[in-house]
Formats: structure tokens, sequence, C-alpha cells
């Protein structure tokens, strides 16, 4: 059972939203756009990102690799909307994973705030249970083994003292490698419902909300128990798919992009609610 950090929402908050799996990459340039609008459209009062912001992390130097031409590369146009963003509003990320090598060094130049997975939010007068979502696919058994090696700080300090070229032909092939496995695979693995239950039992919370399956539904838990789960983004696709997840003291609503996005409004109906 893991640690329940909890963070608690100033009562100046009154709308908060929560994205995850974009797997942000230069071969996609549409859902780069539609993140970099939304960030920009939002009027969120904070914004929370559930891991897989990037499809690949290699490091925090690598904002500071020089692309062809002497412009900014990816990872640097990445850092310079995350910037942006945190200066309308709190930022906070935590680790997916594409991303867990995204690291304090990264987050604190853009101004976005690091969360454990997972991390209690205290909101409206709830507990909201905040989590990538991959710890709890315990039937996923090869990709738990992973997970554990790559976590350890052995592992990290040795990947990172390659040079940032080998880091990235590396983070190429363990992308390729995943992608093989995943067309073999007949039954894609899914959050277990019974450790769903027990961290929220723990966190005394009862509402989870979490990415990482790609697969976005509400499922009721014992005792009145939900686990919300976050879709994906790819702004290629036709037509585009991606959402946020807006949390408001009326509750949460699904919210599709990349249209643009409703400003909140206290004196409309709310949207239709998860």
């Amino acid at each position: 059972m893991p640690a329940f950090p909890e963070l608690t929402a100033p009562t100046s908050w009154h709308t908060v939203e929560f994205i995850s799996d974009l797997h942000l990459q230069p071969g996609e340039p549409e859902t780069f756009a539609a993140w970099q609008r939304y960030l920009l459209e939002s009027a969120a009062d904070a914004l929370f990102i559930l891991g897989d912001l990037f499809e690949a992390w290699v490091g925090d130097d690598a904002p500071h690799e020089r692309a062809p031409g002497d412009g900014p590369n990816f990872e640097a146009r990445c850092a310079s909307v995350l910037r942006e963003a945190a200066t309308r509003r709190p930022m906070f990320f935590l680790h997916g994973n594409r991303d867990f090598l995204v690291g304090p060094a990264f987050l604190a130049s853009v101004g976005v705030t690091m969360l454990d997975d997972p991390t209690v939010l205290s909101f409206a007068g709830h507990r909201w249970l905040l989590s990538h979502g991959d710890r709890l696919c315990l039937g996923d058994h090869d990709y738990l083994a992973f997970r554990a090696q790559v976590r350890t700080a052995a592992w990290q300090q040795a990947f990172l003292a390659q040079p940032l070229a080998a880091r990235r032909e590396a983070a190429r092939r363990m992308r390729a490698e995943s992608q093989a496995h995943q067309r073999q695979v007949v039954t894609h693995a899914d959050v277990d419902a019974q450790a769903a239950t027990d961290w929220l039992q723990q966190a005394a919370a009862q509402t989870l909300i979490h990415g990482h399956t790609h697969r976005p539904a509400v499922h009721p838990l014992p005792g009145g128990r939900q686990r919300v789960v976050l879709g994906d983004w790819d702004g290629a696709a036709r037509p585009p798919r991606g959402e946020v997840l807006r949390l408001t003291r009326d509750g949460l609503a699904r919210l599709a992009l990349p249209a643009s996005l409703p400003r909140p409004d206290p004196h409309a109906n709310p949207p239709d609610h998860v």
C-alpha cells in the first residue's frame, strides 16, 4: 500500500481540470497544437497532468539540445508552452509509464509542481485520489516487472549517464518493442478493481481519477466508490480524439477536444457529467 500525500485546494479554486496520455512527440504536430491551444484557452484555476504527457522523456537536459537549423527542439517547444501556461494558473504533474524520467529540474524550470503517485486532492469538501493508474494494473506482469526495474535510482543513474543521442535511440527501441508487444496482446490489462478499492479506502476517498488504459469510462466500486478513467489524445485521428476532465463544486464533467473549450459560467447549466 503506497503513501497517500495530500494537497488541499485553496478556497479560490472553483474549477480544476485533469488531462493525461497526450504522448506528445515530434511526429504528431496535431496533438501538440491541440494541447497548446487548450493550455492557452482554458480558464481552469488549476491543471493536473496525470502522466504520459510525453511519449518519451530521456532526461531533463533534452530541451537544451539544438534542433537542425539551430532552432528550439521539440522538448524546448514543449517547455515554452508549459512555462507560459504555468504563469496563468498552478499546474501539477505526476509521472506516467512513458515520462517517468521527467525530473525536478525540468519541472522547476517551467513552473510546474511535481506530485507523488498517488496523491489525494481535497477540493470542494471531497477527497479525490489522483494517479496515472499503471501501478494498479496488477495483471500486466511484464510491465510491472519492467516498471520495478526502471524506477530504481541505479537504473536511472546509469541511463542518464549515457550521451543524449544514445538515450534517444534507447527510447526509440523501447517504444518499438512495446508497440510490437501490444499488437500481440489479445486482452489488455486493466486496473484491478480490488486494488483500486483498497487504495480508496486507505485514502478515505470516494473517487479515483486516472489515465493509462486509454479507455475512458466510469467504473462503480463497492461502498459507493468509483474510478473515473481519462481518455488519451490524438489530434491526427478523424475525428480528433482528446478530452479534459473538469471538476467543479457540481462534480465531474468531460469536455471534448480539440474544439474550443467553453469557459465556466456559474449561471449556466453544468455540462453533461460523468
